[in-house]
Formats: C-alpha cells, sequence, structure tokens
C-alpha cells in the first residue's frame, strides 16, 4: 500500500515587525544618554584636577630610564592605572560610557538623523548644568541664550521629520 504523506506545511518564516517603542521611551533614552554624556564630564575633569597619582619607583629603574618606549609606555599606563583606582574618576567615567553603550542601542531603533543632534545637544545643556553642580559656576546670560537656541533647534528637528 502506497504511504500518503501528509501535504508540506508552509511556514512564514519572515520576521514580523516589532512595533516601534513608544515616544516616551525615546525621550527616556535621550536623556539619559545627555546625563550620562553631559552632566559627569564635569565630575571626571574636576577627578583628573586634583588626581596626584602615587610614585612607580619602576619608572625610577635604569631599564626603564634608558628607553624612551618603555618610559612613555609604562608612564601613560601607570597614569591611566592611577586614574582608573581614583572612585572620583571612575565612577562618572563608567557612566559616561554607559551613556555611549545606550546611544549605541538607541541609534539602532531611532532615526538617525535626530538621535545624534539630539544627543548631542543633551550632552552639552547638562554639562552646562554639571559645572554649575560641581564648581558653582554661574551660567551667564549668553550661555542660557545659547540653550535656549539648541533646545529651539532639537524642536525644530523633531517637527520637520513629523511632516
Amino acid at each position: 500500500t502506497p504511504l500518503f504523506l501528509p501535504s508540506p506545511v508552509t511556514m512564514d518564516t519572515t520576521p514580523s515587525p516589532e512595533p516601534a517603542p513608544s515616544i516616551f521611551r525615546y525621550i527616556i533614552g535621550f536623556l539619559l544618554i545627555g546625563i550620562a554624556w553631559g552632566f559627569t564630564t564635569p565630575f571626571i575633569r574636576a577627578a583628573a584636577r586634583t588626581h596626584s597619582p602615587p610614585h612607580h619607583p619602576l619608572l625610577d629603574s635604569s631599564s626603564v630610564k634608558s628607553s624612551w618606549i618603555k618610559s612613555k609606555f609604562l608612564g601613560a599606563f601607570f597614569g591611566v592605572l592611577d586614574l582608573l583606582r581614583n572612585p572620583r574618576y571612575a565612577i562618572p567615567l563608567v557612566i559616561n560610557l554607559t551613556g555611549s553603550v545606550w546611544f549605541f542601542l538607541l541609534i539602532g531603533k531611532a532615526e538617525l538623523s535626530l538621535t545624534v543632534p539630539i544627543t548631542n545637544s543633551l550632552a552639552f545643556l547638562f554639562t552646562v548644568f554639571g559645572d554649575w553642580w560641581v564648581e558653582r559656576k554661574v551660567i551667564s546670560r549668553d550661555t542660557w541664550i545659547g540653550m535656549a537656541l539648541s533646545l529651539s533647534g532639537i524642536a525644530l528637528c523633531v517637527q520637520s521629520k513629523n511632516k
């Protein structure tokens, strides 16, 4: 007796499009990136300014002093290592770098021509606020005008994409 096989089932293998995230999630993403990039910068700068690295005896050895490459490489290595051991520097740096990861994830979903100017403008705004917070710098009238113009530019970019 012949063996009857059922007809092959056609399976749709095309992935269904993911629903776009809400505008609220984009706004939160833009703000978090702006804060991570901008607000941490004054903290990083303040920690780097006040950082006094410890002395490393290896840098005084004759084998290191006789080689320009060794002295520069080891000097840079110890300089970076000393900064990363300083929590006043390392914590804001990690937050700042996390903002770069968030940015990378966001550009995969959001409109690139909006994401870049929005996040960079917000980073500028939060850097100004960070300077005010960390160093108690007075925000001048011209800076307020520049911040308002930056926000106006963002609004125009967003509005132009909605047409």
